[in-house]
């Protein structure tokens, strides 16, 4: 343990006693207070009298002095540009600390504790006043690890503000300069389009610009980041290198070079890639996830896209950095920065660490910072893993520079995540169209009379003599020209271009069409090649001991082989085992996946007297794809949004978040609705995510029924994704299959069954599974002369409605499974629907009320047909609570639907 990290939890009278102790014997003390002790010189002070010198007091008063600077004094700092700091309680007065302003003049040999030596009281805190009261304020003193806090203390303490090179200022200012420039340029180009302006934090490009150029000097391949609208474009040209012209385009609202159903996105939102030449030599890959307006959302999709190019290629952390820009109110408001921030050091969610930069303009769109958090800073949710925060002044351009580089070197050695807090200020409203005045008017007085960071930086520059104000100008003169040239050239430009921000990632894919859907490609696999498979997967290695239970279910899957008879979990693994030796890797992950939640899967054993995991789907054979399983935290949002980011960069795999039950999909009802559903459509991006939804009506009440079918199928256009509810174990297989074995990719969202899983009759033979392919609609096995009504349905409800059948001899009606809802199957359906001759009734029968599942949408998708319903009723909730109400209920509806079978 470093020695301020225990100095200061003391009295200096509980010292007073260990040091007495120590002198006793020095045995009797904790080893580092010995230590501590052996370092004091003291030599030339006479102890025989017993007493504790009054020096040797003050030197742990001083000791205590600087402990306090370490731990408060970001609460005394000149961070803020625009607006008087807080005023904190106790302050760091040496009177607080027991000293007087006649030690000012005293040497003490606590100064070694801040790399300075002996030195005057005076000294020390002149040291210790530059070093955490300036522009930059430090938390860091609650690390618990010895080494991270000795690094801090090396890194602050000692080396304190470094010096730059004329060449370096220069660089840092021109950066600052296009940020100021790009910002005046619009406004006086688009007068009145949002543009969500960086003015006033202009900062984060210098900012941006250091953590790439520091990250290519410590080896860094990629930067993966994430941002909001505020400062976007700025980041896109400057730092992207994007090129003005295509902004330009964009700002005019020219229609995207694609055809006509795609929708695209506003300016502000489009994600971006490339590759950027550093002062170092090194090239560096940029990626910019596109995002929507809901703030913070992209923060797990970034770690997404992290972690897959971490397990696709790269293999080590340290060749990428991902990198979040954070508003200070959403970054303190929205609680999926927290569920994000939990994740960075799991084994199945780590990307080696975040950089976490806050643009603080000290206002959420109208809040005030005081009406935005109970915190004192809007970062203090980094404190919850331990992680150090920075607050830099915004203003001071060479102070944030140093940080970011900090901070960089910081995450290299130790793959944390770590904060900076730019404080700043926001120019103008929340938009261009905006005013601010309506709701803080003080505030926006001073900062209409404020100095740009430009102004104050190259005011600095011409009094050291590195730039003269004729350099100033002509630095601006040249922007301008530069953007100027690009807008005429806008101008002449038809149509904006629209890139997928993935595009070297997805080369060989294309995007889907209506004509992919009307037949499946065959994805059966060779019966020998499946009894290899299973064999293997079903199979323990020997020479541990395992837990009966696991040891039987593991048998039981050898004899479905044997017997020909495979369940619903033996046909999933089955597919994930082909896929592998196919060299597809799969990822699994949710809460309780490993198992499952209805222990079906157990794609993971333990061994009974270690808990060694063993994965029988990765000893498969020695050229066969990854697999990879994680139980997750307990996050919907986060989790999803992370799996759909990996879904993104891994196009060749097979990417899965498997939802506890299905409902609970809707904590993360925003990845949902502004990602998955319409990625697509808006950013030209695919993803093969695949989602399972547990579903089914059993009696389990309101929340543990309904996956909410048709909320997704409320959103089915544009062959956005696939909806699918399978009813046998081989259409599961293919299903799964199906998702890689096409040259595009569309999110799959599938109704899992629960009851099915263990269902006698919801079995499939090894010869379904070697041939053929995933079928939309399956027929049932009746003498179709007889059929006079076809009932049309999806599910598990299809083999209790056959049941019911058969108790009520009833012949003349065909149960006709959808299994794949959207896109809408027709030509499938009319094929099987041709068959039936005498069939004058159509009913579309499910067990959710009226109101939800799949009969609306089925009402627009067959209302060429005279279709009725039989269904609950509606209701506010998906389903009843009592297990006796659930059973009276289904049975009023298979009345119901018999009743109407029978023309009555």
């Amino acid at each position: 343990m470093d020695k301020f990290s225990y100095i200061g939890n003391s009295d200096v009278n509980a010292i007073d006693d260990l040091y007495k102790k120590y002198v006793a014997n020095p045995e009797s003390v904790d080893i580092q207070w010995a230590r501590f002790f052996e370092g004091v010189e003291f030599a030339q002070t006479d102890f025989e009298s017993g007493e504790i010198p009054e020096n040797f007091q003050k030197e742990f008063k001083v000791v205590n002095l600087i402990n306090g600077y370490r731990t408060r004094g970001h609460l005394f700092t000149k961070t803020n540009p625009v607006r008087e700091r807080r005023k904190y309680s106790p302050t760091l007065e040496i009177e607080n600390f027991g000293l007087e302003p006649s030690d000012l003049n005293t040497v003490f040999n606590a100064g070694t504790e801040v790399g300075i030596g002996p030195a005057t009281l005076q000294q020390i805190i002149d040291h210790l006043e530059e070093t955490y009261c300036q522009s930059i304020g430090i938390e860091f003193a609650y690390m618990r690890e010895p080494e991270r806090l000795k690094w801090f203390k090396d890194h602050i303490e000692l080396k304190n503000r470094p010096k730059f090179t004329p060449e370096e200022k220069i660089h840092i200012f021109k950066k600052t300069s296009s940020a100021t420039l790009f910002e005046q340029f619009l406004a006086k180009k688009y007068v009145g389009q949002k543009r969500f302006s960086i003015e006033g934090g202009e900062a984060l490009i210098p900012a941006l610009d250091v953590v790439i150029q520091k990250a290519a000097e410590l080896g860094v391949k990629e930067v993966v980041m994430g941002m909001a609208h505020r400062g976007r474009l700025s980041t896109l040209v400057n730092i992207f290198e994007k090129d003005h012209q295509s902004i330009f385009c964009e700002f005019d609202g020219k229609q995207f070079d694609s055809d006509e159903s795609f929708d695209g996105d506003v300016k502000y939102h489009l994600g971006f890639s490339t590759d950027v030449d550093t002062l170092s030599g090194n090239k560096v890959h940029l990626t910019l996830a596109p995002n929507p307006s809901h703030l913070e959302a992209v923060d797990p999709v970034v770690q997404g896209i992290a972690r897959a190019k971490i397990d696709n290629y790269l293999h080590d952390e340290n060749l990428i950095v991902p990198v979040a820009v954070h508003g200070d109110a959403a970054i303190a408001g929205q609680g999926v920065v927290y569920e994000v921030i939990q994740m960075a050091q799991l084994d199945g969610y780590r990307t080696g660490g975040t950089i976490h930069i806050v643009v603080n303009n000290q206002v959420g769109f109208t809040t005030n910072y005081l009406d935005a958090r109970s915190s004192t800073y809007c970062t203090d949710v980094g404190k919850t893993t331990l992680s150090p925060v920075f607050h830099v002044n915004a203003d001071d351009i060479e102070a944030v520079v140093q940080t970011l580089s900090i901070a960089v070197s910081y995450r290299q050695k130790f793959n944390r995540d770590v904060f900076i807090d730019l404080l700043g200020y926001r120019k103008y409203g929340h938009n261009e169209g905006d005013e601010p005045k309506f709701t803080q008017p003080k505030l926006y007085k001073a900062i209409g009379s404020h100095a740009s960071p430009r102004e104050i930086y190259l005011k600095q520059l011409i009094a050291e003599g590195v730039m003269t104000a004729e350099d100033g100008q002509k630095d601006e003169d040249e922007q301008m020209a530069k953007l100027d040239k690009a807008y005429d050239a806008s101008k002449k430009q038809e149509k904006a271009v629209v890139l997928n921000f993935l595009a070297k990632t997805w080369e060989g894919y294309r995007h889907g069409k209506l004509v992919d859907f009307d037949k499946s490609p065959s994805t059966g696999v060779t019966k020998a090649k499946l009894v290899e498979l299973g064999t293997k997967l079903a199979t323990l290695p020997e020479g541990n001991k395992y837990f009966r239970k696991i040891t039987k279910l593991l048998d039981d899957r050898l004899d479905m082989i044997k017997n020909d008879n495979l369940d619903w979990g033996m046909a999933e693994m089955m597919a994930y085992a082909s896929l592998l030796v196919e060299g597809h890797p799969v990822r699994i992950s949710g809460q309780d996946v490993e198992r499952g939640t209805f222990s079906h899967r157990h794609a993971v054993v333990k061994t009974e007297d270690d808990e060694k995991e063993v994965i029988t789907l990765n000893l498969l054979g020695d050229k066969q794809a990854e697999f990879t399983i994680y139980n997750s935290l307990l996050s919907e949002y986060g989790v999803l949004g992370f799996e759909y980011g990996y879904s993104l960069a891994t196009p060749n795999g097979l990417t899965i978040w498997e939802a506890q039950f299905g409902d609970f999909y809707n904590g993360a009802q925003i990845m949902v609705d502004q990602f998955i559903s319409a990625g697509e459509d808006k950013w030209f991006v695919q993803s093969g995510l695949v989602m399972l939804l547990p579903h089914g009506y059993e009696g389990m009440g309101g929340e543990h029924s309904s996956a909410r079918i048709e909320r997704f199928l409320q959103q089915c256009a544009d062959l956005n994704w696939q909806i699918c509810n399978p009813t046998t174990p081989a259409n599961h297989f293919h299903l799964l299959r199906r998702q890689v074995h096409r040259d595009f990719r569309k999110p799959l969202v599938v109704f899992s069954p629960k009851m099915l899983l263990r269902y006698p009759k919801a079995v499939s033979k090894v010869e379904e599974l070697a041939k053929g392919s995933f079928q939309e609609v399956l027929d049932d096995d009746v003498n179709k002369t007889k059929v006079d009504t076809i009932v049309l349905c999806s599910g598990k409800f299809y083999y209790e409605a056959k049941e019911q059948a058969e108790e009520r001899g009833v012949t003349n009606a065909a149960f006709i499974r959808l299994e794949q809802m959207y896109p809408f199957p027709k030509k499938q359906l009319d094929a099987v629907l041709k068959t039936y001759k005498n069939a004058k009734r159509f009913i579309w029968a499910q067990e959710e009320p009226e109101n939800m599942g799949p009969w609306q949408y089925m009402c627009m998708a067959m209302r060429d047909m005279n279709l009725d319903v039989v269904s609950r009723a509606s209701s506010a909730a998906p389903a009843a609570g009592s297990h006796e109400t659930h059973k009276r209920r289904l049975n009023d509806l298979f009345n119901k639907l018999f009743n109407k079978i029978a023309g009555k």
